[in-house]
C-alpha cells in the first residue's frame, strides 16, 4: 500500500516592535540575560497588562496580507501550563477568538501555484528561553526571561501540505511575505521565525485525517524538511507493520537524525483556555481594517506581475528578483538608472545571486551599489567594454567597491574601436588560420569561432566583437 503524507504547518513570528506585547520592556536581542525584565513580564501580584497597539496593527497587517477575514470582536485568553521560562504559569493567548481567519496564501510549485488555507493568525506572547548545559549528567538547566512577553503572531495552515518539498516552498513564501510587510526581520538563528510541523500519513486516495504528530521548535527550514520527510518514512513503518501512530509532540535530534517523543499532545482543554479577566475585549473598526489594508505595500505576486508587465521580463525572472524584497528593490534602482531590464536581470540572476551565496552576504549589504551595476552595463551597451572584459570588472567591484569605469581606466580594458588597429588583428588571424579563413570563405559559420578567438586572444579581449565580425564577413565574404 502506498501512504501519503498530510502536513500542516504552525508558524511562530515574533514581531518587530521595540517593546513587549503587554509591557514596556525591550524587545532587543542579545542583552544580557534577565536584563529585559519588569514587574508585568515577569507576572508578579499586583500588575496588570497593557496592549501594545503596535503589535496589534502588525497581526492586522499580517492577517489581511495572508487575503484573512477579520474579527471583528476579539478578546485574550490565558492559556494555563507550567513551564520553567513561563513565569507566570500562563500565556496570553487567543484561541476562540483569533483575529484573522480563512485565509490562504499561494506557493509556487513546478512551474504552478498551489493555494495553501490559512486557519487562523492570532496574536500571544512569548516564553522565555531555558539554556541547557552541552552536557546532560550537569543536572541543571538555565532560564533567560528576556523574551518572555514579546509580541508574537501564530500563523496556522490548513493540513493542505502533501510533501516536504510543498512544505519548503510554503515556508520560504511565507518568509518573504513577513518581510515584505515589514513586521518582522524573521531572523531565524535569533528565534524571530519558528515552524511547527504537524504530520500526518494515510492510504494514498483516502479522504479522512488520520492520528498526527507535532514536531515542535525548529528554527530552520531545513530541519523542518528534514522532520517531515523523517515522520513520513516514521509513521509509513508504523503502520505497514500493523500498528497505529500515537498523538503527541516530538522533538528533532540532530545528532541522531530522528524525531524523539517529547510528551502526548495536549488538547486545547489541557490548557483550560478562560478570558484573560485583565484585559478588555478588542473592537476592530472597518475605517482602521482599511486604514491598515491601505497601508499594505505591493506584495511579492502584485510586484511579479508588474515586473512582467513593465519590464518584459519571463516569468522565472520576475518571480526570482520579487522573491526577496530587498532583491526587487536593487533592480529596480539598478534599471532605474540604466534602462535594460533583461540585461539588468540577466547580470543580477547569475553573477550577483551567486557572488552573495559564496560569500554569505545579503543583497542590501553587496559592494556593488545598483548605481555601479547600472553603470557597467551601460558600458557594454555602449560598446566601451566587451561582455567577457565586464565579468572581469564585475569580480573586481566585488571585491573592491570601486565603480566600474575607474577599474576600467585603472587598468587600461577599454575596449579597442580603432578600424585600423582591429583590421591588423583581423588580418593576422586569417594569416595564422588560413584553414578556417577557407572554410568561413566557403560557407561553414562555425569556423568563424577560430578566427574570432584568435583576434580576442591577441587583443587581451579588447577588440570590438562587432566590429571583428563584420570585418572578417567582409574580408573573406566580401
Amino acid at each position: 500500500m502506498r501512504y501519503e503524507p498530510v502536513i500542516g504547518m504552525e508558524v511562530h513570528v515574533e514581531l518587530a516592535t521595540e517593546s513587549k506585547c503587554f509591557c514596556a520592556c525591550s524587545t532587543r536581542f542579545g542583552a544580557a540575560p534577565n536584563t529585559q525584565v519588569c514587574p508585568v513580564c515577569l507576572g508578579m501580584p499586583g500588575v496588570l497588562p497593557v496592549l501594545n497597539g503596535k503589535a496589534l496593527e502588525y497581526t492586522l497587517r499580517a492577517a489581511l496580507a495572508l487575503n484573512c477575514r477579520v474579527s471583528r470582536s476579539s478578546q485574550f485568553e490565558r492559556k494555563n501550563y507550567y513551564y520553567p521560562d513561563l513565569p507566570k504559569n500562563y500565556q496570553i493567548s487567543q484561541l476562540r477568538s483569533s483575529l484573522g481567519f480563512e485565509g490562504w496564501l499561494d506557493i509556487p510549485l513546478n512551474d504552478q501555484t498551489k493555494r495553501i488555507s490559512i486557519d487562523n493568525v492570532h496574536l500571544e506572547e512569548d516564553a522565555g528561553k531555558l539554556i541547557h548545559p552541552e552536557f546532560e549528567a550537569a543536572g541543571y538547566s538555565l532560564v533567560d526571561l528576556n523574551r518572555t512577553g514579546a509580541p508574537l503572531i501564530e500563523i496556522v495552515s490548513k493540513p493542505d501540505l502533501r510533501s516536504s518539498a510543498e512544505a519548503m516552498s510554503f515556508m520560504q513564501t511565507l518568509r518573504n511575505l513577513l518581510l515584505y510587510i515589514g513586521i518582522s526581520d524573521c531572523k531565524m538563528e535569533e528565534g524571530r521565525l519558528r515552524f511547527e510541523c504537524n504530520v500526518s500519513v494515510r492510504p494514498e486516495g483516502a479522504s479522512e485525517l488520520r492520528t498526527k504528530v507535532e514536531i515542535k521548535n525548529l528554527n530552520s527550514m531545513k530541519t523542518a524538511v528534514k522532520t517531515i520527510e523523517h515522520e513520513i518514512k516514521r509513521q509509513t513503518k508504523v503502520y505497514e507493520q500493523g500498528g497505529q501512530v500515537i498523538q503527541e509532540t516530538r522533538l528533532w535530534d540532530e545528532q541522531a537524525g530522528m524525531t524523539r517523543a517529547m510528551r502526548s499532545k495536549e488538547r486545547a482543554h489541557d490548557y483550560r483556555y478562560f478570558p484573560e479577566p485583565d484585559l478588555p475585549g478588542l473592537e476592530i473598526s472597518e475605517g482602521w481594517i482599511d486604514e491598515v489594508r491601505k497601508g499594505l505595500p505591493e506584495l511579492p505576486q502584485a510586484k511579479k506581475a508588474r515586473f512582467i508587465e513593465r519590464y518584459g521580463l519571463p516569468e522565472y525572472d520576475a518571480a526570482l528578483l520579487t522573491g526577496s524584497k530587498p532583491l526587487a528593490d536593487y533592480y529596480e534602482a539598478a534599471v532605474g538608472i540604466h534602462n535594460n531590464p533583461k540585461a539588468m536581470s540577466n547580470w543580477i540572476m547569475t553573477e550577483l545571486i551567486r557572488e552573495l551565496n559564496q560569500r554569505e552576504l545579503e543583497v542590501q549589504d553587496c559592494p556593488i551599489t545598483p548605481g555601479h551595476l547600472a553603470a557597467l552595463v551601460k558600458m557594454i551597451d555602449d560598446g566601451a567594454i566587451s561582455g567577457k572584459i565586464g565579468k572581469a570588472v564585475f569580480a573586481e567591484m566585488i571585491e573592491s567597491g570601486q565603480a566600474p569605469h575607474e577599474i576600467v581606466e585603472a587598468k587600461g580594458l577599454r575596449q579597442v574601436t580603432d578600424l585600423g588597429e582591429v583590421e591588423a588583428w583581423v588580418a593576422a588571424a586569417i594569416q595564422a588560420n588560413p584553414a578556417a579563413a577557407e572554410e568561413y570563405r566557403s560557407g561553414k559559420d562555425k569556423a568563424l569561432g577560430a578566427l574570432v578567438g584568435h583576434v580576442m586572444k591577441a587583443s587581451r579581449g579588447k577588440a570590438n566583437p562587432q566590429l571583428v565580425n563584420e570585418l572578417f564577413k567582409k574580408g573573406l565574404r566580401g
